[in-house]
């Protein structure tokens, strides 16, 4: 089986059209339709991905207070 990947944004009337397909009139064929993900989706679920990290007071102790070892 040959498999043929068209990649389409969908219309706002919600119809897709394919043309020029490499099928003879009368042949069968299957339609499988797969949702891409979304990459402004995946930016906004992980925004400090990529960006630059500045540490203020890298060696100073965090909640040093909450450690009973230290009271």
């Amino acid at each position: 089986m040959q498999a043929y990947v068209y990649e389409l944004t969908m219309r706002k009337n919600r119809v897709l059209t394919l043309d020029n397909l490499p099928f003879m009139a009368g042949e069968h064929i299957e339609v499988i339709l797969i949702q891409r993900s979304n990459p402004q989706s995946e930016n906004s679920r992980y925004p400090f991905w990529g960006k630059p990290l500045t540490y203020l007071d890298p060696t100073e102790p965090v909640a040093e207070e909450d450690w009973e070892a230290l009271q």
